[in-house]
């Protein structure tokens, strides 16, 4: 794990872990690095840096407060190295991505804490291929953070090589046409619920759905810079649930700030989660014969009741370590065109490099109605295991995990459990907490067995208080 950069990009509270020195650093590294920093000919460059590439780098935020902040100290960063930032503003993590794979940019950067509540926030690197940046560069950016003297001198742009902030909307009004361009089947007839949690989708998700036919319902889709997650999307499905129910809509849909996560909501209010989505359009792709060999990447915290139901359609899966950066590092490394996670994240290979929210909504949207069928007759074949998922504040991840008496805790409850449930204790990548998840035959085994190790970590004196 690197010092600062997690699995899902560099995050932390806005000014206190993640500050704009840090941001403005970032931009200044990334602006050099990709520009004379790998010396990249290019005929078009002038001055002291003749023959060298200009460097381009896409940037896009979401609501937060801070994001303004974090998108100024980038920019001055990334101009100030020699580079031109293409400012997509608020858009989705996704969109970047796409603009970035899609339209010769040397990078990518989005500013967002994805799910965290409003006083945090986040910058996540992403490659040229749209992808989640390599740990090498990422590595180098960290030294650069920490003050190596290698990177002690980097140059400063001058006259005219000073870099541009270049407006950037139509990228993301291209992702949008993208997206439209992806359904199948007009939407005409359809009530579809959208929570868009105050976050990245309360300018595209409506005018998707509408511009496909659907009659729309919106919730949650007035930012202010504070409200982004609080109480609502896909960690706050309830709101959605309720939403669907009182207007009698056919379907919902869910997510987060940055729209990497979507969730959806069937005719009776019921929540679909991301295991549920991969077995849905998993069984959809089998039936048309374009799973082929390929097969359904999950993450350890999938539901048994997925596998099980996996295994009755003969489809085959993988397990990874959570995070969809796993699942796409193992989606590419074996040509697997789907895979994902229970939260949300939905990868499809064919279509895009990263988990997209939106799209997740369109492929769901496509076997409901090339199925004739309700999403709840859809989902029915599995039986979700109880499971149950707690975070616990702790000093060190490293040493609650290591303890002897949490790992004997541990041992203890697999006994019990047998082949009748699972326990995972793993670090959570991007805050200071351990999350400890039991799936049992009951939620009630769930509980005891989830808080014996809990109070393991108190008797050791791990858990932050």
């Amino acid at each position: 794990m690197s010092k600062y950069f997690g699995t899902d990009g560099f995050r932390g509270e806005a000014n206190v872990e993640l500050n704009v020195e840090h941001a403005f650093k970032i931009g200044r590294f990334l602006g050099w690095y990709y520009g004379c920093g790998r010396k990249k000919p290019g005929p078009d460059a002038a001055g002291p840096d003749a023959g060298v590439k200009k460097c381009k780098i896409v940037m896009g935020k979401d609501t937060r407060l801070s994001s303004y902040m974090f998108e100024c100290a980038l920019s001055a960063g990334i101009t100030a190295s020699g580079a031109d930032v293409y400012l997509l503003h608020v858009t989705t993590t996704p969109s970047v991505s796409f603009v970035a794979r899609n339209e010769d940019f040397d990078c990518g950067i989005m500013i967002t804490a994805s799910h965290n509540a409003f006083h945090d926030n986040g910058i996540k690197l992403i490659n040229s291929n749209g992808e989640k940046m390599e740990d090498e560069v990422i590595d180098e950016v960290e030294k650069y953070l920490d003050g190596d003297p290698k990177y002690a001198s980097l140059p400063l742009a001058t006259g005219a090589n000073i870099g541009k902030v270049i407006d950037y909307s139509a990228g993301r009004n291209r992702y949008i046409g993208y997206l439209i361009s992806l359904a199948t089947q007009s939407y005409k007839g359809m009530r579809v619920g959208l929570d868009c949690s105050n976050g990245s989708t309360w300018m595209i998700a409506q005018s998707v759905f509408e511009a496909l036919g659907a009659k729309v319902y919106v919730i949650n889709n007035k930012p202010d810079g504070t409200n982004v997650n609080r109480d609502c999307g896909s960690t706050h499905m309830e709101c959605l649930c309720e939403f669907v129910k009182a207007n009698k809509l056919d379907i919902g849909f869910a997510f987060d700030g940055d729209a990497d996560r979507c969730l959806a909501v069937d005719e009776n209010g019921r929540v679909v989660n991301g295991d549920l989505i991969l077995y849905i359009y998993a069984k959809f792709m089998k039936e048309r014969g374009k799973l082929e060999n390929s097969k359904v990447v999950t993450t350890v915290m999938s539901n048994l009741g997925l596998y099980k139901a996996f295994d009755e359609l003969g489809i085959g899966y993988e397990k990874t370590d959570v995070g969809d950066k796993y699942v796409y590092e193992c989606m590419r490394a074996n040509g697997h065109r789907i895979g994902g996670e229970s939260s949300g994240h939905i990868i499809f290979s064919k279509y895009a490099t990263t988990g997209d929210g939106l799209l997740t909504a369109i492929k769901v949207m496509q076997v409901v109605i090339e199925r004739k069928t309700p999403l709840s007759k859809l989902a029915e074949p599995v039986q979700i295991y109880p499971q149950v998922l707690k975070s616990v504040k702790v000093a060190d991840k490293d040493a609650a995990l290591a303890d002897p008496d949490v790992r004997a805790e541990i041992a203890a409850v697999e006994r019990r459990l047998g082949d009748d449930g699972r326990i995972l204790v793993r670090k959570s990548g991007t805050e200071p907490l351990i999350r400890v998840m039991v799936e049992a035959a009951t939620g009630e085994l769930c509980e005891e067995n989830a808080n014996a190790v809990i109070a393991a970590l108190e008797r050791k004196g791990l858990k932050v208080k």
